[in-house]
């Protein structure tokens, strides 16, 4: 054995000794562990991302964990709160009510993606702004960001901006009253975008969404995913976070443990099941992590998850992820049989998302031998 094996076998026994020390009790439904060693990951080189996360060079990442083929090979914790700790990683929660209309279609409680929203929420409307085109947004158009309410996170100047969402009691009356939005000469429009859809990242829509799936279930939002996704997964500890007349959040801020939302993950690599249990149905988990939309020439989108590659040592390999604000990800790599959760506090810094990106891909993806 030469000298960087050697290094990175005691490395890996001295981080998996680690970590164990705080562990929770190793429940049925809880992460196996092994060496990174075992899954042909560069320990050595884990170790020095270990000792740059430290030294600040990605700013303020809070957790770290690694799982390949199923197993977890590298969790570690650059926060007071450490392995128990909730972490509100803002956007992520969309992939979820995502999981959650896929189960409420598979339990027969909305038809399919190609509902119209509006069959399903009683008691909305008149809006303002009306349009007989409000009434054939669908399910899918949510779930893809590529409704035709003039709804746009990213443009300071829409009507439908989040920010100005959470000024108003209502949160799902605020995205019906939108208007229809309009495509200038120079914007391509939806018959002429791939996939005939126009995407715009738009977190009231994610929002109404999670009301459609609580109308259609005739069950809180919380008491549902509890029901069809946490609870199989051995997920106890969960906070929402509400809308002022009392809707859950699907379009952010539900707070996780790091482990279980690395479970989310697994979940979506294993098509669905945990532990032999199919959870959600692989077809719906094929369809998600699908392009459905284009947001740009480097990303598409699925069913509220990105899809972009990543390139490291000269190859590049295609994930899909649950990202939200400050660079927070949950990313499958389906080629290499392996699942990353990076959490953060970066909400104040200059690209996050390219943040956490360089260290999955200069450092993770990179030590994948």
């Amino acid at each position: 054995m030469n000298f960087k094996h050697a290094l990175g076998f005691f490395l890996s026994v001295f981080l998996l000794e680690s970590y164990a020390m705080g562990d929770p009790k190793n429940e049925k439904n809880d992460w196996n562990k092994e060496s990174p060693a075992a899954q042909k990951v560069d320990a050595a080189k884990l170790a020095s991302m270990d000792e740059a996360i430290k030294k600040g060079t990605f700013q303020q990442i809070t957790s770290v964990l690694i799982a390949r083929r199923g197993q977890l090979i590298y969790e570690s914790y650059y926060d007071a709160d450490g392995i128990d700790a909730m972490r509100n990683t803002r956007s992520v929660t969309k992939t979820i009510t995502g999981m959650l209309a896929g189960a409420a279609i598979d339990r027969g409680h909305i038809a399919s993606v190609s509902t119209p929203i509006l069959t399903l929420l009683n008691g909305k409307g008149p809006f303002e702004n009306p349009d007989p085109r409000k009434s054939k947004i669908t399910v899918e158009d949510l779930l893809t960001m590529s409704s035709m309410m003039e709804c746009d996170d990213q443009n300071q100047f829409s009507r439908g901006n989040e920010e100005r969402m959470y000024l108003i009691e209502d949160w799902v009356r605020f995205y019906l009253d939108l208007p229809i939005k309009g495509f200038a000469a120079w914007v391509s429009k939806p018959s002429a975008s791939p996939y005939g859809r126009a995407f715009s990242y738009c977190t009231a829509g994610s929002t109404t969404l999670g009301a459609v799936v609580q109308s259609a279930t005739k069950m809180p939002l919380p008491d549902f995913a509890q029901k069809v996704l946490f609870a199989p997964l051995g997920i106890n500890k969960v906070e929402w976070q509400y809308s002022p007349l009392g809707l859950a959040q699907g379009g952010g801020g539900l707070g996780l443990r790091s482990r279980d939302l690395l479970k989310l993950g697994q979940l979506l690599a294993n098509g669905g099941a945990w532990h032999g249990q199919q959870i959600l149905p692989a077809t719906w988990v094929k369809a998600s992590v699908t392009p459905q939309a284009q947001v740009d020439e480097q990303r598409n989108y699925g069913y509220l998850l990105w899809l972009y590659p990543y390139s490291a040592k000269g190859l590049t390999h295609q994930a899909y992820q649950m990202a939200g604000t400050g660079g927070n990800k949950v990313v499958i790599f389906p080629g290499l049989d392996m699942v990353v959760l990076v959490t953060t506090t970066n909400y104040g810094v200059r690209n996050p998302h390219q943040v956490t990106d360089k260290l999955i891909a200069d450092y993770i993806v990179s030590a994948v031998e």
